[in-house]
């Protein structure tokens, strides 16, 4: 078993910035792969980046330049740097940890971006 908890979401005026972290504990060894997805409501949950424990990347086109995720594998705990937040940056995010045990995914953190 592996528990996410995720901390750093709040309100913040656009063109604003937020940092997230996902501190994963429990049964964790070998490759992996955390992340961060967000959700609105009635959406589907989207990808805004990954990273496995060997340090690659990735990310889809909207999060591109503005996005910044990051790893302390000694602390197992994964960082997702917001900057140039804007309204529609609004949602959910929830962490997602990936290994050869299963998916977890943390309880989620609310981002508002509101003038």
């Amino acid at each position: 078993q592996v528990q996410l908890v995720e901390s750093g979401g709040g309100v913040v005026q656009p063109g604003g910035s937020l940092r997230l972290a996902c501190a994963a504990s429990g049964s964790i060894f070998g490759f992996y792969t955390m992340g961060w997805y967000r959700q609105t409501p009635g959406q589907q949950r989207d990808l805004v980046a990954t990273i496995t424990s060997a340090g690659s990347t990735n990310y889809p086109d909207s999060a591109t330049g503005r996005f910044t995720i990051s790893r302390d594998n000694d602390r197992h705990t994964v960082y997702l740097q917001m900057n140039s937040l804007k309204p529609e940056d609004t949602a959910v995010y929830y962490c997602r940890f990936v290994s050869g045990l299963g998916t977890y995914w943390g309880q989620g953190t609310q981002v508002t971006v509101s003038s």
